[in-house]
């Protein structure tokens, strides 16, 4: 599949960083594009998106800044998308992955790397904005 990674620069410690974006309650502040609302319902977290309502789940909790996510859509079909926060001095950098699945057009997958690029840009201004 063709991929591109996307990053963003953090004026803030990588523990912080990831602290905030491993809640998927914080999801709807961040991740608008993909995320309208998000609960917790039955040990899932459901996330109300453009596509209806998906299950939405990050991996365990972890020291290393991992963020990778699986949301399985309607159809049953589930995505995985590799996402990281690394330091980066006194700051971070938060990547995230973006496939071209199959049945995705070119113009699809650079309109969805334009939305993640404005999603990772929330996430750097509201924890940005914290910090002050």
């Amino acid at each position: 599949m063709n991929s591109q990674t996307i990053s963003v620069s953090i004026a803030a410690p990588a523990a912080r960083v990831y602290e905030f974006a491993a809640n998927p309650a914080n999801l709807p502040a961040w991740v608008p594009s993909f995320c309208h609302s998000v609960e917790f319902i039955n040990g899932v977290w459901l996330v109300q998106s453009p596509a209806g309502a998906v299950v939405f789940a990050f991996v365990e909790r972890n020291d290393f800044g991992v963020l990778d996510h699986t949301v399985t859509l309607p159809s049953g079909v589930k995505l995985t998308n590799p996402m990281r926060v690394i330091p980066n001095g006194d700051g971070s950098e938060v990547l995230f992955t973006l496939f071209q699945h199959e049945g995705m057009s070119e113009q699809q997958f650079r309109e969805d790397a334009a939305l993640v690029r404005s999603d990772l840009l929330a996430l750097r201004r509201i924890i940005e904005s914290c910090a002050r």
